[in-house]
């Protein structure tokens, strides 16, 4: 289901959809108008000394089970960097100081039977060791791959995989 197709009432005045599922919603009876913009989320390829990439394996659905790269969804009022920082350290335990942009994709990321479009943003980091403490609610497994070992089959989202496609070359 799309966030557009959950508006089935005027969120500010409660009197049903003229056209349930449209976007933007827009009441009839009130003049309320909502756009469905998409989420953001950021995501890292975390270069190791010798080259390897970081990948992690999610501990929850969506994909669970399948890999991906540190990262998770922008907070409002964070800038993407920060957030992005935020998140190496909460799911691995790494501090970056540089992030350079790399690409950014649109995607798509179910959730509890809504499909949320969300514009991913991923940048490149460098780090100095190896050596990562991850959270187990978040992260199974912490993998350092090099380019030519990654598998894209194995990657958990749509976006993911496509910016790994162009880092790869």
């Amino acid at each position: 289901m799309k966030p557009a197709d959950c508006f089935l009432h005027c969120p500010k005045c409660g009197q049903p959809a003229a056209q349930p599922g449209s976007a933007p919603f827009h009441c009839a009876s009130c003049g309320f108008l909502f756009y469905f913009n998409p989420a953001i989320a950021v995501g890292a390829v975390l270069l190791a000394p010798d080259d390897t990439v970081l990948l992690i394996r999610r501990a929850k659905d969506p994909h669970q089970g399948k890999l991906t790269v540190p990262g998770g969804f922008v907070d409002a009022g964070e800038a993407a960097e920060d957030a992005l920082r935020r998140e190496i350290r909460e799911e691995v335990g790494l501090s970056i100081e540089r992030l350079d942009y790399f690409c950014s994709l649109p995607n798509s990321y179910p959730y509890r039977g809504v499909t949320y479009q969300v514009l991913d943003y991923f940048f490149v980091g460098r780090v100095d060791s190896k050596a990562v403490r991850t959270e187990p609610g978040e992260v199974t497994e912490a993998c350092w791959l090099p380019r030519d070992q990654i598998r894209l089959d194995e990657i958990a989202f749509d976006s993911v995989r496509e910016m790994l496609r162009r880092f790869i070359g």
